[in-house]
C-alpha cells in the first residue's frame, strides 16, 4: 500500500483518512514493515519518487554485469531479468526475439553475432533507463503504435511541458497473427494495450496517433470475423484518433525509430491496382489499395447486373475511387490493365460509346474529391492479384466474410438515383447513434455519450441507411417506430402471414433482416392486441404464476402418494399400483392392490 500526498502539510490528513478505512475493515498493519514521511522507496520492485517510476537499480546492473550466456539455462535467466523490466524498454519484444528464439524447443543453442547485439542494445538501454512519469487525471492519454514482422508494440505518453512516457507495451506475434495485414496487427495492437491497461483506459481520454486509417476501416461493414469483435471491444473506451505529428521526446525516437520526424509528401500517396472481369457467369471487378507502412486492402466486387468489359473496367476504377475517398485518402495513384479505360480518362482516345461516357462524367465527378489522381496503364501480367479478385467475383458468390472486403453493386454506378418528396421523420432511437457515425457529434451529458460511444460501434451505415452488426448474424436493417409497426404487421396477418405467437413473430422479423430495441416488446403487444388471435387462438391451461417446490427438512418427512391404473389383471386380480415417494430421498414404495378403498390405503402405511 502506497499512500501519497502533493504537499506535507496534507499528508497527515491522508494518513488519518486511510488509518479510519483500516479500522473499519479491521484490518491489520505491520509496524516494522511500515515508512512514514518519505519522498521516495522500492515498491514492488520499483524505485517512487517525486520525480515518477524508476527501474530498480539492483535490476538493471545485474543485466549490466552479465556475461554473454553460454547454455540454455543461462538465456533464461536472462529472459526473466528482461522480462522483469519489460515495462521500461521500448519495443522489447522485437529487440529481444534474436535471444527468446533460443528459447524454442526445436532451436539447437547458437550464441550468434545478432544476439550478441540485442544483448549489448539491452545494456546501453539499461545504463540510463527511460523514467515514467505519473499519470496525470486531468490529462489525457496519448498512444503511439509500432508493428514490425514478429512484434508489436505501444507506449503511452502524457503531455506536460513535454511528452513523457507512463508504460511501455510489447508482445511477440502468434505465428498466425505474424500473417496478418499491417492494419490489423494496428488495431491487435491497441486491443492488447486496453486489456493490459484496462484502468488507464476507463480513466482517461485516449487519443491514439497513427496514419494508419484505422478509424474508417473499423467502421466500414463489410470487415467481419476479429475486426468487427476488436471494434465492439474497444467502443466501450472513450479512444479517439488523430494523425501523427511531430516527436516531441527523446525518450520515445527509440520507440518510433521507424518513423521519421518529418512528414514526406510522398508517404500520403497510394497506390490503386483495378481490373474488371465479364464473362457467361457474371462480371465483377478486383481493386488493391496499397497504403505506407505496408497497408495492403482488397476488395472483390460483383456486379448485379450485365456488363461488357469496358463497363467493368470502368466500375472497377470508380469503385476503388469510392474506396480511397470513404478511408480519406487524398493522393491515389490508379493502375490498370485496360487500354481504352485508361487513356480515355486520360483526354487521349475519344469516347463515342455514350455508355461510357456517361462512365467519364461519373470519373471526373469523383475525381474532384481528391488532391491528385493518376490513372496509369500496366500490362496484365502485372496486375495479376487484381485479376485474380476480379475473376473470383465474376466466377461465383462469396459465401464467407474474412479480412478481405467483399461486395455486391447491385446495378450500375452511372444510374441516376429517384429522387421523392417525403416527410420529415421526427427523432427516434436511430437519430443519435446516426449523428455520431456521420459527424462525430455527441450528447452533453458525459454518460450520454458514453453510451453512445459503445452502442454505436455495433452499428454503421450503407448509403445513408443505418443496419445492426453482430459476430456471426448478417446485418440488420434499423427501422423507424412507424416502419417496425408495418413491418410486423405485414408478417403476421399479412399475404403471407400465419398468425404466429409472439416469439415465432419475432424470429421471423429478425430472419427478414430487420431490428430496433424494443422487437420482442413490441411483438407481444401486437399479439396481445390482434383479435383475432384472441378469438381463436388456443387457450392457456399454464397455473398463472410458477410452481412452488415443496422443501422437506429431513429424510421421510414429507411423501407424496398417487394410485396408478388400472393395469391389465395379475395374480390375485390386482390391477392397481399404490405408489409413494420420499421427497427427500427420492425413495419409492409401491404395492399392487385389486380395489381402490380406504382399507388398502391404510394397510398399505
Amino acid at each position: 500500500m502506497v499512500i501519497k500526498s502533493t504537499s506535507a502539510g496534507d499528508h497527515l490528513k491522508d494518513l488519518g483518512t486511510i488509518f479510519e478505512e483500516v479500522r473499519r475493515h479491521r484490518m491489520r498493519l505491520n509496524p516494522a514493515k511500515c515508512t512514514f514521511g518519505v519522498a521516495g522507496g522500492k515498491f514492488l520492485g520499483f524505485m517512487l519518487s517525486k520525480r515518477g517510476i524508476e527501474a530498480n537499480p539492483d535490476k538493471c546492473q545485474a543485466i549490466i554485469n552479465m556475461q554473454s550466456p553460454r547454455n540454455i539455462k543461462e538465456v533464461q535467466r536472462l529472459a526473466g531479468r528482461i522480462a522483469s523490466l519489460a515495462r521500461f524498454l521500448p519495443c522489447m519484444a522485437e529487440k529481444s526475439r534474436p535471444i527468446m528464439s533460443l528459447l524454442k524447443k526445436a532451436t539447437k543453442f547458437q550464441w550468434n553475432e545478432e544476439c550478441e547485439t540485442a544483448f549489448q542494445n539491452f545494456k546501453a538501454t539499461l545504463i540510463a533507463p527511460p523514467l515514467l512519469s505519473k499519470p496525470d487525471p486531468c490529462l489525457d492519454m496519448i498512444i503511439y503504435i509500432s508493428v514490425s514482422d514478429k512484434a508489436i508494440s505501444t507506449v503511452l505518453v502524457q503531455e506536460k511541458t513535454e511528452q513523457m512516457p507512463v508504460y511501455f507495451i510489447s508482445r511477440a506475434l502468434q505465428d498466425a497473427e505474424t500473417r496478418y495485414q499491417h492494419l490489423e496487427k494496428t488495431v491487435l495492437a491497441l486491443v492488447h494495450t486496453a486489456r493490459r491497461l484496462r484502468h488507464y483506459f476507463q480513466s482517461h481520454r485516449v487519443l491514439v496517433r497513427t496514419d494508419t486509417p484505422v478509424t474508417k476501416v473499423l467502421r466500414r461493414p463489410e470487415l467481419a470475423g476479429r475486426m468487427v469483435a476488436w471494434s465492439i471491444e474497444l467502443s466501450q473506451f472513450d479512444i479517439r484518433f488523430e494523425p501523427r505529428g511531430p516527436i516531441k521526446a527523446q525518450s520515445l525516437a527509440d520507440f518510433l525509430n521507424e518513423f521519421t520526424p518529418k512528414e514526406i509528401p510522398n508517404s500520403r500517396l497510394w497506390t490503386l491496382h483495378v481490373d474488371g472481369s465479364s464473362n457467361q457467369q457474371g462480371s465483377g471487378a478486383g481493386i488493391i489499395l496499397e497504403g505506407p507502412d505496408q497497408v495492403v486492402i482488397e476488395q472483390s466486387l460483383r456486379f448485379g447486373f450485365k456488363a461488357s468489359n469496358n463497363q467493368a473496367e470502368y466500375e472497377a476504377l470508380l469503385a476503388g475511387l469510392r474506396l480511397a475517398k470513404d478511408l480519406g485518402i487524398p493522393r491515389v495513384q490508379c493502375w490498370s490493365d485496360s487500354k481504352v479505360v485508361t487513356e480515355q480518362v486520360n483526354g487521349t482516345f475519344q469516347i463515342k460509346e455514350p455508355t461510357l461516357l456517361l462512365y467519364f462524367h461519373a470519373f471526373n465527378k469523383l475525381k474532384a474529391d481528391f488532391e491528385d489522381v493518376q490513372i496509369k496503364h500496366t500490362p496484365r501480367e502485372l496486375n495479376t492479384r487484381a485479376d485474380q479478385l476480379a475473376r473470383l467475383a465474376s466466377s461465383k458468390k462469396v459465401s464467407h466474410l474474412r479480412s478481405m472486403i467483399q461486395q455486391e453493386l447491385p446495378k450500375p454506378s452511372i444510374t441516376q438515383a429517384e429522387c421523392l418528396q417525403v416527410q420529415q421523420e421526427t427523432p427516434n432511437w436511430m437519430t443519435g447513434i446516426i449523428e455520431y457515425l456521420v459527424n462525430g457529434s455527441l450528447p452533453i451529458d458525459p454518460l450520454e455519450a458514453k453510451k453512445v460511444k459503445v452502442v454505436a460501434a455495433r452499428y454503421t451505415l450503407i448509403v445513408g441507411e443505418l443496419y445492426k452488426r453482430g459476430l456471426s448474424s448478417p446485418l440488420l436493417k434499423c427501422l423507424a417506430p412507424d416502419q417496425a409497426h408495418y413491418v410486423i404487421r405485414e408478417i403476421h396477418e399479412g399475404i403471407c402471414g400465419t398468425h404466429s405467437g409472439s416469439r415465432t413473430l419475432a424470429a421471423k422479423v429478425v430472419r427478414a433482416r430487420y431490428y430496433w430495441p424494443t422487437l420482442v416488446a413490441d411483438c407481444s403487444k401486437f399479439v396481445q392486441q390482434c383479435r383475432p388471435c384472441q378469438q381463436h387462438g388456443p387457450l392457456t391451461h399454464q397455473p398463472p404464476e410458477e410452481l412452488h417446490s415443496i422443501t422437506t427438512p429431513w429424510p421421510f418427512s414429507v411423501w407424496g402418494m398417487d394410485i396408478l391404473g388400472p393395469f391389465p389383471p395379475a395374480k390375485g386380480q390386482v390391477k392397481f399400483l399404490l405408489v409413494a415417494v420420499d421427497h427427500f430421498t427420492k425413495w419409492i414404495e409401491a404395492e399392487a392392490i385389486a380395489t381402490i378403498t380406504a382399507n388398502n390405503v391404510q394397510k398399505f402405511f
